[in-house]
């Protein structure tokens, strides 16, 4: 069995990678298309380093759905590439790193949104039950929706 698990949705965006990449890489900039933006309006949320790009830090708290964990960018490279070092709190504690390449093509741009993480002794167990691409896939797909509407 292997050690990690990867979870990947693509999209192609109308709009530069750069109008893509400006999106992405600040977190108060994805209120407007994270597809976990809505699970607790009552959500605390904590913005702390930079602005935006590497360094830039996002912490959350909130209801069974939203759980707890924080978000650090560690590498931007405008206009292609941004990740994040994502760390999950509750309601499982692990640690992943989440990457958005944007391929510029023309007038529009790919985007892959990938993450990997580690598969531990709990996600060992509760695999059984539920499979990581089953369960991020298809937030990924409605956030990349978003993003989509919010860049055309």
């Amino acid at each position: 069995m292997a050690n990690t698990y990867t979870v990947e949705r693509t999209t192609t965006i109308n709009a530069p990678a750069e109008s893509v990449y400006e999106q992405v890489v600040d977190f108060r900039k994805w209120e407007a298309w994270s597809p976990w933006a809505d699970l607790d309006p009552d959500m605390r949320q904590n913005y702390s380093g930079a602005d935006s790009g590497v360094g830039a830090s996002y912490a959350w708290s909130g209801n069974r759905k939203a759980g707890q964990g924080r978000m650090k960018i560690t590498e931007a490279n405008k206009p292609t590439k941004v990740a994040i070092a994502l760390d999950f709190v509750k309601p499982f504690k692990s640690s992943n790193t989440t990457t958005f390449a944007l391929t510029p093509q023309g007038d529009s741009t790919d985007v892959a949104w990938t993450m990997v993480g580690p598969v531990t002794l709990m996600s060992r167990v509760m695999g059984v039950f539920m499979n990581m691409d089953k369960l991020i896939g298809k937030d990924f797909e409605k956030g990349l929706d978003r993003l989509k509407t919010v860049c055309e």
